[in-house]
């Protein structure tokens, strides 16, 4: 049971947790916390690709440019690192570099066709963990996130937009003015991780809470709109990161069988994107979330041989109905994921797979999005030395 222990670590390369338009935010990958667990000196590097399927069918007036969107999300690769080394026998600490928050939404036919976001991010956090007896100890630290944006909204979709408020501006307007574009200029900012851990050894037990504060960046931004007499326009856009609270626990529950999962809580409401000049032309914001997303996984590990582990994962976030962003046309999720781990001498190397179906959703104008999915793989390899 005590060898048990160490296989929750395993999961972490399967990673398709939310994905690039969906109800969870923007969220992409988390910070493998299981690394300060970790024996002695402890290095991990991480990588996986997440390709979604996330397309919808026009309605009503909306598909007088033809019906269908083609899939408006990108796929996607995420990489990290894990460092971690004892100070004392009390002390320890580690690094973890991965990719936090991401978009990639691109339409390619219809009304929407031109119709463009990306959000880039990089992480890096430092981490000190204490360690008070056997079964308790706290860890904190900071977290440095570093993100840029762009966004492209086309003519037809603004004009159909005015048209249907019944703004005269949608018919005065000459063809192709009324292209929209804003770029957010690179920013960072710093962020508090602080978390609390219990453990049996003796049972393969660990329960462990972890709170990520927000952040707020502010970009330098670049809008163009030549409508409104604001060419190369520059402003700065404010967009809240949402704190996150996340549980993670394992327990063996049989000889050589490992139940383990999470819950996470992140407050989305609090993101959108309200660039100056947009807001100043639509009293309005681009894009943001209606709902805060609790995010739920539960797998089971089976130890197989000395060097062979298996394991399974589901993952479950709510559908909440409503509006949905044109950005984010998705709503709830539901993924199982499987993998195996292999290990020899100190070196571990995880493998996993996971299918997600993605919630369906209506925006707007009546676009509705169905049938949607996702495929993620995951590979990590540490060693511990």
């Amino acid at each position: 049971m005590v060898m048990m222990k160490t296989m929750l670590g395993a999961t972490t390369a399967l990673v398709v947790g939310t994905l690039t338009a969906q109800a969870g935010g923007i969220d992409r990958s988390r910070i493998a916390y299981s690394a300060l667990f970790e024996a002695g000196r402890y290095i991990e590097l991480g990588f996986s690709n997440v390709q979604p399927d996330v397309t919808g069918t026009y309605t009503g007036a909306a598909a007088a440019l033809g019906t269908q969107t083609g899939n408006m999300a990108g796929s996607y690769t995420n990489l990290s690192f894990a460092y971690k080394s004892d100070i004392n026998d009390s002390l320890s600490y580690a690094v973890f570099i991965n990719t936090p928050y991401g978009a990639d939404s691109a339409y390619s036919q219809g009304l929407y066709n031109g119709l463009t976001a990306t959000w880039d991010s990089q992480q890096i956090a430092a981490v000190l963990k204490y360690k008070f007896d056997e079964n308790f100890s706290v860890y904190g630290g900071l977290r440095y996130v570093e993100s840029e944006a762009q966004i492209t909204l086309p003519d037809q979709f603004i004009r159909a937009g005015l048209a249907a408020a019944g703004n005269p501006l949608a018919g005065l307007a000459p063809a192709g003015t009324l292209a929209y574009s804003a770029q957010g200029a690179k920013d960072g900012q710093v962020g508090v991780i602080v978390g609390a851990a219990y453990e049996r050894p003796d049972i393969a037990l660990r329960i462990g809470l972890t709170y990520e504060s927000g952040v707020t960046h502010s970009f330098a931004t670049t809008e163009t709109f030549a409508v409104a007499g604001a060419i190369n326009a520059a402003g700065v856009t404010t967009v809240e990161i949402p704190d996150a609270f996340t549980l993670d626990f394992q327990t063996g529950i049989a000889e050589d069988t490992l139940l383990f999962g999470s819950v996470r809580y992140a407050e989305w409401t609090v993101w959108e994107v309200r660039p100056p000049v947009f807001n100043a032309n639509f009293n309005d914001n681009i894009t943001d979330f209606d709902n805060n997303v609790v995010t739920w996984q539960l797998g089971l590990g089976r130890r197989l041989s000395d060097n062979l582990s298996v394991f399974a994962r589901a993952t479950y976030e709510k559908a909440n109905g409503g509006i949905a962003s044109r950005l984010a046309p998705t709503d709830g999720t539901k993924g199982f994921g499987i993998g195996a781990t292999w290990r020899q001498d100190g070196m571990k190397i995880t493998g996993g797979i996971e299918y997600a179906e993605v919630g369906d959703a209506v925006d707007g104008s009546g676009t509705r999005f169905e049938g949607n999915s996702a495929v993620g793989f995951g590979l990590t390899v540490g060693y511990s030395f």
